[in-house]
């Protein structure tokens, strides 16, 4: 069996350093390094590491994890902070059980408006499309 290091180097799998923050009390924050993953739709931060900044759940939602299991988590929004990206944006979040992994899904992606490169192990950022056909069409 593979362990997580080197899973990670066969799929192609990495980590990016983030900064979560409270969005009403910016100065309750931490600093981690988030799994990159684009099969997650929220990102996963342990519940104890939100409590620590005094972060609170808006609402609960179904979830399916990885394994199969249906689960019911409470979900967030807090700043998150991507360095290489220089930027901060409020993402939503997940209280994930304790001891769980932090990962960066794909909503928090889509915020910050990246692509992953898992052969050079970057976020890229891209240009964000609007709408599509009704959302470009002219005003009359």
């Amino acid at each position: 069996m593979l362990k997580d290091k080197e899973r990670a180097k066969t799929v192609g799998m990495f980590k990016v350093h983030v900064k979560v923050a409270n969005p009403e009390k910016p100065h309750f924050s931490f600093e981690e390094d988030f799994w990159v993953d684009t099969g997650a739709m929220y990102s996963f931060v342990p519940e104890d590491r939100l409590q620590e900044i005094k972060l609170e759940p808006l609402h609960a939602r179904e979830l399916i994890l990885a394994d199969g299991r249906h689960v019911r988590r409470f979900l967030g929004a807090a700043l998150f902070t991507i360095p290489e990206l220089k930027e901060t944006l409020p993402c939503p979040v997940i209280f994930a059980p304790k001891d769980s992994l932090y990962l960066l899904g794909a909503t928090a992606l889509e915020t910050f408006a990246v692509e992953v490169d898992p052969q050079q192990k970057k976020l890229k950022p891209i240009t964000a499309i609007i709408g599509g056909f009704l959302a470009s069409r002219l005003e009359n």
